[in-house]
């Protein structure tokens, strides 16, 4: 995706936002709800009613970007929370514009989850030889 890159600000819209809002809808939707100042480079998420669909804003110093996304299958994962907004990391936002549960990452199996330099030894990892 191109997009605001690393350490922008990220603010999700909680609740639900109308996905027929186009630029200037999600743009008075972050000054009127998040209380955030549209064009100041941070990036506002927006989700649908079904959870299937995401919306991002961003302005980029030139003018307005609006990404959208819809899922094949699964829904995009929110706060329960219903009004104003939850600040995200610019990782988090990568995690939550592929589909993966950003409050809780799932690192799969222990061989899968990261590891620290005292078990990351050749010996101890999953690629070791087998005599």
């Amino acid at each position: 995706m191109i997009g605001p890159g690393t350490g922008v600000r990220v603010y999700l819209a909680c609740g639900v936002t109308d996905m027929r809002k186009g630029i200037e809808g999600l743009a008075a939707l972050a000054q009127d709800h998040l209380r955030q100042k549209p064009a100041g480079g941070a990036v506002f998420a927006f989700r649908g009613r079904r959870g299937d669909r995401l919306k991002l804003l961003h302005w980029d110093g030139q003018g307005f970007c609006l990404y959208y996304k819809v899922l094949e299958k699964g829904r995009f994962p929110w706060p329960v929370r219903g009004d104003g907004a939850a600040r995200l990391t610019s990782a988090q936002l990568a995690m939550l514009w592929e589909g993966i549960d950003w409050r809780r990452p799932d690192w799969g199996s222990p061989s899968c989850a990261p590891m620290t330099a005292a078990r990351s030894s050749w010996r101890t990892g999953p690629w070791r030889r087998i005599p």
